[in-house]
């Protein structure tokens, strides 16, 4: 007898694999609708959407006067000697109302600093520095 050489199979039967996948998408589609979405919490808008308050305006001058504006109204700048400047802004200053300091070209950068460290003593949470923008 003589015996034929045996071919080498070089297809892969795919059904298995077919049907497995079509039970585990049963199963996804049968549990899918148990399973919760997690709940994300929104932020609140309560804080931000109250307009921002205008902070008082510092101006030093060449001369070293110091000078204060509440730039919430339309009152005239007011000269404060720099022994009660921690008292005037304190008075005028609403809740975290910050304070800006707005000082000429040629005020040495001591005057500013010393400024911003008499605010800070009393209290003033918020200060910053006011710029002219560069054209």
């Amino acid at each position: 007898m003589s015996r034929r050489p045996r071919k080498a199979m070089n297809q892969i039967n795919v059904v298995p694999y077919i049907d497995v996948m079509l039970v585990l998408l049963v199963i996804f589609m049968v549990t899918a609708p148990f399973i919760n979405p997690a709940q994300v919490e929104l932020p609140s808008v309560g804080k931000s959407a109250t307009p921002p308050v205008p902070p008082l305006e510092l101006t030093i001058k060449a001369d070293g006067s110091y000078w204060l504006r509440d730039r919430n109204g339309s009152a005239d700048p007011v000269r404060v000697a720099e022994a009660d400047l921690a008292d005037s802004v304190r008075r005028r200053a609403k809740a975290e109302q910050p304070v800006v300091i707005a000082a000429d070209k040629s005020v040495r950068y001591e005057a500013v600093m010393r400024a911003m460290d008499v605010l800070q003593r009393a209290g003033i949470a918020r200060v910053g520095l006011l710029v002219k923008p560069v054209p």
